[in-house]
């Protein structure tokens, strides 16, 4: 089943979990760098394009995570992501792993957009006005 851009699914295995079966807390931080990936590509702008077309990629800069449910070993979970806000050489991207309606994990990320070099640089125009007109709630 095709999920609408911005939404992916992903099913818990055991390797996702401690030893209790529950999910250790940086899996999700792979959740939702597949949900940023994928949102990424579906805007026509996949990590390998941006290196060598545009000259740089994103990287994480900082991230706010709250921890409000588990997700346990074969639950069936959603990642939502949407762009909140884009600026000159980064944006912020709102995150969510959803199961069966409820939010169990939220995170607003932040990325910058870097060259060859390490250093910051502008968003590409291409990039920048994808990103534009993304739907979300800054946007």
């Amino acid at each position: 089943m095709t999920e609408p851009a911005g939404r992916i699914r992903t099913r818990i295995y055991h390797e996702d979990t401690d030893a209790g079966g529950i999910v250790y807390h940086t899996a999700y931080l792979r959740f939702a760098e597949r949900g940023r990936t994928e949102l990424l590509r579906s805007l026509g702008h996949d990590h390998r394009s941006l290196r060598f077309r545009d000259g740089g990629g994103f990287v994480v800069r900082s991230m706010a995570v709250d921890y409000a449910a588990a997700a346990r070993l074969d639950d069936e979970v959603e990642i939502e992501t949407e762009v909140v806000d884009v600026k000159g050489a980064s944006l912020i991207m709102r995150q969510k792993v959803v199961r069966e309606g409820r939010t169990l994990v939220s995170m607003d990320v932040r990325l910058a957009f870097l060259g060859a070099g390490g250093r910051a640089m502008r968003l590409p125009a291409a990039v920048r006005k994808t990103l534009d007109r993304c739907p979300g709630e800054g946007n």
